[in-house]
């Protein structure tokens, strides 16, 4: 009787749910993407949101959640005032709200959950994707933890704040105060104006819990070493005990390659023999499992991979210095890529609209993406290792004011901006944490801590710290920014023609980049986020002359190579809100020049003499 009550329970919450999933809507009336339509308001974005660190043992929370968006000064609401979809920013069309909150506001969510029988006896975890910007979280009335941080993956062991049985009441309170803070919001402003786009508060990754032994797998860090055909393995594992041993496996296309066993707490080598190379023209992927052992017992396991590749820099024969992969010179070229959608903003509507921004870059023959003062959901960098796409990871920009000066071919000096201390601890944090959650993507080949001085300070102490923090990548100092003589690469902005940094001054000691040009823009009727005012660097009124202007701007690119560029950033992959630069319109509908005439155009810059010829 007591079974047939619990399923007869079970019922009405899943029927009370998708009633509830049939009453939500998009907000407002801008245009959206295919892929809103797609959107299964009851089971929105399923996908394992961890794909480096797979565990069988989650519970999505996705889905509606009760929302409120009250005055700082107010006590937490005793009703809401409506229904979100998690994960999507409360400004954003499809969270069903489209309300703007700011620095004076705080938004509360709300909702229960009940565990699955299979987290009995287990820790359980609750894990958030990203939350902008500061978060306080509590289980049962009871806090369990607070976190600062709009683009950094976190967790809280909710476990102690259970109850026993039935339903489990979950609130997170958020604060962000958009561009009023000092706090790294990239793009974000509460006026959107020219390249300067729509806040993004609260919850816009995934939400989810999991449940783990006593003894389970934290971390693992994963450092290829392809001179030395080997894998290096840093784990975390909590609670170990006495004789548990870790066991590592590798394996290619199903087949075992390398197998070791450890303790669990000392950095492991693994031997990779004849080690498969990763690169854009061949993703090749390893499998890796770690199981935690005890007295031959399976405790924990994790299913990750990893890929065996290398970024360097190294002098060609004149004698600049060049980006290398794999040790062989590969010209880097793709475009800045904001990561916006006009119907998510920071969120992509599904798995498959984040998976095609990046197929459809691979497809118009790009092998690189700048990722713009924004950092994606791990799927994303998943996506990029498997399809064979290098990815530049700005750290995204905050507390804007100092002064950019810059002059095409040589740069110009100014001062470092004077942050608080405040300011330059929450920087220091996320950052740290930004590379720390995402160093096992192989397709992150480049950091970039600042952008055209957007924030920038203390400029050889940040970038020394990058350097040491990661010496397995490349670090760019400061993307068109104030130029200091430290890190690895030296970057140019420059709108609309191609041009580089000057070879005689700076090719003997850097890598010479072109980080931004382009931003030829094309308004597409029907596909804009406004009807007039739209705006590019240059405009143009035909698609013929658009991509006329582009060929000739790809014409280019064998001499500046031959003369020691190494890499370069078209602006940009799609329109965003009011900037019309893409080769996509924002909505995604509409490819403004041909694909197979821009992968034509880049397949000659690859092929070129002078990029053949580079190391020779």
């Amino acid at each position: 009787m007591l079974s047939k009550i619990i399923c007869l329970a079970s019922l009405a919450a899943l029927l009370a749910a998708d009633a509830a999933a049939q009453s939500w809507k998009p907000a407002g009336s801008k245009i959206a993407t295919e892929w809103a339509g797609k959107l299964d308001p009851a089971n929105p974005l399923p996908e394992d949101p961890r794909p480096q660190m797979v565990r069988g043992n989650w519970l999505n929370l996705n889905g509606l959640w009760s929302y409120s968006i009250l005055p700082v000064a107010d006590a937490a609401p005793t009703s809401a005032q409506g229904k979100i979809l998690v994960p999507f920013a409360v400004e954003s069309s499809l969270s069903g709200v489209g309300k703007t909150v700011g620095k004076d506001s705080i938004l509360w969510y709300e909702r229960s959950f009940s565990l699955p029988a299979d987290f009995k006896n287990k820790k359980v975890l609750l894990q958030f994707g990203a939350v902008d910007w500061r978060c306080e979280v509590f289980v049962n009335d009871k806090p369990v933890g607070i976190h600062e941080g709009g683009y950094d993956p976190f967790s809280f062991d909710i476990t102690a704040a259970l109850r026993a049985k039935g339903a489990q009441k979950l609130v997170v309170k958020v604060w962000d105060p958009s561009d009023d803070g000092p706090q790294p919001r990239g793009k974000q402003v509460k006026n959107p104006h020219g390249i300067w786009y729509t806040p993004v508060t609260g919850i816009w990754q995934t939400v989810w819990l999991e449940a783990v032994p006593a003894t389970y797998i934290a971390a693992v860090k994963q450092t290829p070493d392809l001179d030395r055909s080997r894998l290096d393995l840093e784990t975390t594992v909590e609670n170990l005990q006495p004789g548990d041993e870790l066991l590592i496996t590798a394996a290619k296309n199903g087949d075992k390659v390398a197998e070791q066993t450890a303790d669990g707490k000392t950095p492991v080598s693994l031997a990779i023999p004849n080690p498969e190379k990763w690169s854009p023209s061949n993703p090749a992927l390893y499998d890796l499992t770690l199981t935690v052992m005890r007295k031959g017992k399976k405790v924990d396991e994790i299913k990750s991979y990893f890929a065996m590749r290398k970024i360097s820099m190294a002098p060609d024969k004149n004698g600049i210095q060049r980006m290398l992969l794999n040790n062989e010179f590969v010209f880097q070229y793709g475009p800045l890529d904001q990561g916006w959608w006009p119907d998510g903003l920071y969120t992509a509507p599904t798995d498959e609209a984040l998976r095609f921004d990046i197929v459809r870059t691979r497809e118009m023959g790009f092998n690189m993406i700048r990722k713009h003062v924004k950092v994606e959901p791990a799927r994303w960098y998943s996506y990029c290792d498997q399809i064979g796409m290098l990815v530049w990871q700005d750290m995204p920009s905050g507390d804007l004011g100092n002064h950019w000066e810059s002059r095409p071919g040589i740069y110009g000096r100014a001062t470092d901006k004077d942050r608080t201390p405040e300011s330059e601890a929450i920087y220091r944090k996320e950052w740290k944490e930004i590379m720390q959650d995402f160093y096992n993507y192989p397709s992150i080949v480049v950091w970039v801590p600042f952008n055209e001085a957007w924030g920038q300070f203390k400029t050889k102490e940040m970038v020394n710290w990058t350097l040491a923090k990661d010496p397995s990548r490349l670090v760019n100092t400061a993307s068109g920014g104030n130029f200091e003589t430290v890190g690895q690469i030296i970057d140019l902005h420059n709108y609309p023609e191609p041009l580089m940094p000057d070879p005689e001054l700076f090719g003997k000691d850097r890598i010479l980049v072109l980080g931004e040009f382009g931003g030829l823009g094309l308004p597409v009727e029907g596909h804009t986020w406004q009807d007039t005012k739209n705006w590019g660097y240059q405009t143009f009124k035909t698609r013929e002359d658009l991509l006329k202007k582009y060929a000739e701007f790809m014409e280019r690119f064998p001499h500046l190579i031959e003369k020691g560029l190494s890499a370069a950033v078209y602006t940009q992959t799609t329109d965003v809100e009011v900037e019309t630069n893409g080769f996509l319109t924002y909505d995604r509908k509409d490819q403004k020049m041909p694909v197979a005439e821009l992968k034509a155009l880049h397949e000659k810059i690859y092929n070129s003499p002078q990029t053949k010829n580079v190391l020779k």
